[in-house]
């Protein structure tokens, strides 16, 4: 990969040009450039950012609600303070959601100032992502020229799960956005050996823990690493620092957990993912440790497969057609780019910035990297958005430092392969949608195999030509991840596992899908999980007959968005994630209900009068019902519908208090079992099923918990 750059302020040979030196906010600096840019630089970034922002925000309003576990939060958000702290699903604090609130609070800020609407809650996602390229470029121009900075936000730009996650309400966003924080402060802090900026940087992370958890910290091996071996002060110094950047991650990741734990769990609402209402056992289990052995109870998944019952492990997990086409574009260039560079500065001294900074983003990238293909418990395609400003920092300072050398055999060599690569990787991932744009697999390939072999071939070239061929070279690379990105950007999104780009074949976890195991059928040919009202889902497969969690199952067609479980009695809605995916007006697994007018003047009626409207089994069935009402809906058995609350008593003592007034059959009861949990969701729903009368209205099953018992 290639591409032209402005004349280097003669650094020395390896090493980065220097650190701005002009005052300012980090803000105006980025805009505002260095005295001694050239002039293209400038409007260059704001193309880059107003760009970005355009992509990001364009027709945003169309995904809805996006996904609405996190939207039925923040509604619940605008309404309770108690609720906004502890990250509750409902207004009336009856259980958490599986995340940590911090993603959510930016969110319900937007709503509360704004009113609660799509917009409100995904422009703050947007704005982050804008705000995580500027940061992106302002962390690699400090060390190294603008040509540099520019590709690395553009990269991080325009890769698919970037465009997608920074137009969606996953926590995500805010979390790459607090890492690439982190980053940035490392950057400030390894030029002086400045303990402040050292203390950002691992307040950064804690702040990611704030918003997902473990997954933050695995940043912390790069940033100490990095710092304990390259920081221009002596090793003591460097170990007090670290010790006390401990200490800030500490804080800034605990606070909240302390506050939690501290609170009596009468006082606030059941821990959304844990099988003990503790906040440790969410943070250890669930969302911890459990991802990595798959020892995760109350999961949901698949059957017995090769690596985990989310798809084959290994090295080649993150190439593999869930996950190719959302992020491993450019990963084969940014590996090579990374041992190129540490290999051209491995004589240099131990402070040496160019170094440092590929070892950074080289440990960022490749610790997160190894944790997602080797991960036998959850992991979705969408987490790969970690990855993006590490790849973007690599490419970036990896192009040019390369380009510079480029008079040397060895400099050619590495950008000419690290081009090559990258097209004859993009046209294997272009394949996989063989009837989308296919005449762009052929241009990428050619343009770029012509334009490396030039590079290797000629040590010496005019400024014109240069110029053309670097913008051939970044057009040929950049090409398939923005198509992708583009059709992100047109494509509507909805439901609990988003993906980016064109549909693809293989499913989920490689050619052919995972296999299914008990209660789960395999997925097999199939694309996205998302898109509304349109059959991108996963044909064939299907649940077989016999029972689910316990329950009545039946033999099914395929997952498709917009279908749902034929014959899934009563399980109920679909497993597809698009809005329409339902099963007689009831809801499905992934993504939220869709209750007609009838539905929702129902449970309308007399809603002040009840702690909750309705309850139903799984967070995403409540959420589809509260959205649409306005009102609290309690999720039995919270996200998977596989925790412990409320336990068959606890509900019965509810009814008494009159606090539940209508109950939601088809919410899919108990999850997928696969993973463990309780049964308490199916009791609850065979102790109403034989209490109450059930009325269908709209295609849905209620049954009024206020009027008369049936049986005993």
């Amino acid at each position: 990969m290639t591409m032209l750059v402005e004349r280097p302020a003669a650094p020395s040979a390896g090493d980065a040009a220097p650190a701005e030196r002009h005052r300012g906010g980090i803000g105006r600096r980025i805009i505002r450039g260095r005295p001694d840019d050239p002039a293209w630089v400038r409007p260059s970034l704001i193309a880059l950012l107003v760009g970005t922002a355009v992509a990001y925000l364009w027709a945003l309003g169309d995904s809805g609600w996006a996904n609405s576990f996190y939207a039925a939060a923040v509604q619940a958000g605008t309404k309770s303070w108690k609720a906004f702290f502890f990250g509750s699903s409902d207004a009336s604090n009856f259980i958490t959601v599986d995340k940590p609130p911090a993603s959510l609070w930016v969110m319900e800020i937007s709503a509360r100032l704004f009113g609660l609407n799509s917009w409100s809650i995904l422009v703050p996602q947007a704005l982050e992502g804008v705000a995580t390229v500027a940061l992106l470029y302002a962390t690699v121009r400090r060390w190294f020229r603008p040509s540099a900075a520019l590709l690395a936000g553009a990269v991080a730009a325009s890769t698919p799960v970037a465009v997608l996650m920074f137009r969606y309400n996953n926590p995500d966003a805010l979390l790459v956005l607090l890492l690439t924080l982190a980053a940035y402060a490392t950057v400030r802090a390894l030029e002086k050996a400045s303990t402040p900026w050292l203390v950002l940087a691992f307040s950064a992370v804690g702040l990611g823990f704030t918003t997902k958890m473990l997954q933050a910290f695995l940043v912390v091996p790069a940033i100490g690493a990095v710092y304990l071996f390259t920081a221009p002060t002596t090793l003591g110094r460097r170990i007090r620092q670290l010790l006390l950047g401990a200490v800030a991650l500490v804080v800034s990741a605990g606070w909240w957990v302390a506050a939690v734990q501290l609170t009596p769990a009468a006082d606030r609402p059941y821990i959304g993912g844990s099988q003990d209402n503790s906040l440790l056992n969410l943070i250890f289990g669930y969302n911890g440790l459990g991802r990595l052995s798959g020892n995760e109870s109350g999961s949901v998944g698949g059957g017995a497969v090769a690596g985990s019952r989310w798809g084959p492990t290994g090295l080649i997990r993150l190439f593999r057609t869930d996950m190719g086409g959302q992020i491993s574009w450019l990963i084969p260039a940014a590996l090579i780019f990374l041992v190129a560079v540490v290999a051209l500065t491995w004589r240099a001294p131990r402070t040496n910035r160019t170094r440092a900074a590929v070892l950074l983003w080289g440990g960022y990238l490749l610790v997160t990297g190894l944790v997602f293909s080797y991960a036998q418990g959850i992991i979705h395609p969408y987490y790969n958005v970690a990855l993006a400003p590490a790849i973007g920092a690599l490419v970036g300072i990896g192009t040019v430092t390369l380009w510079h050398h480029r008079r040397r055999w060895l400099g050619r060599a590495v950008l000419a392969v690290a081009l090559a690569s990258t097209v004859v990787w993009s046209y294997f991932l272009l394949a996989r949608s063989p009837d989308w744009f296919p005449w762009l697999r052929p241009v990428v390939l050619v343009v770029g195999l012509v334009v490396a072999v030039v590079i290797a071939a000629a040590p010496r070239l005019r400024a014109k030509l240069a110029v053309i061929l670097g913008l051939a070279g970044l057009g040929a690379a950049l090409a398939g991840p923005a198509a992708y990105a583009l059709d992100t950007v047109a494509t509507p999104h909805s439901g609990a596992i988003p993906s980016a780009g064109p549909a693809v074949g293989g499913g989920l976890g490689g050619p052919g899908g995972f296999a299914g195991g008990p209660g789960l059928g395999g997925f097999t040919r199939g694309g996205r999980f998302t898109t509304p009202g349109v059959t991108r889902g996963f044909p064939g497969g299907g649940v077989p007959g016999g029972s689910f969690n316990g329950f009545p199952g039946g033999g099914g067609g395929g997952f498709a968005t917009g279908g749902g479980f034929p014959g899934a009695g009563r399980f109920g809605g679909g497993f597809g994630a698009g809005r329409a995916s339902t099963f007689g007006g009831g809801s499905g697994f992934l993504n939220a209900s869709t209750p007609g007018k009838a539905v929702v003047t129902l449970l309308e009626k007399n809603a002040g009068r009840y702690k909750w409207v309705a309850a139903t089994v799984n967070s995403n069935s409540a959420a589809g019902y509260q959205l649409a009402t306005d009102d609290p809906v309690m999720a039995i058995g919270g996200f998977n519908g596989t925790d412990p609350d409320p336990t068959l008593t606890q509900f019965e003592t509810d009814i008494k208090e009159g606090e539940v007034h209508y109950f939601i059959a088809g919410g899919g009861a108990g999850g997928f079992g696969a993973g463990g949990g309780t049964t308490d969701a199916g009791q609850i729903t065979s102790w109403v099923e034989s209490h109450y009368t059930a009325t269908t209205v709209d295609g849905v099953t209620l049954y009024d918990l206020t009027g008369p018992v049936t049986a005993s």
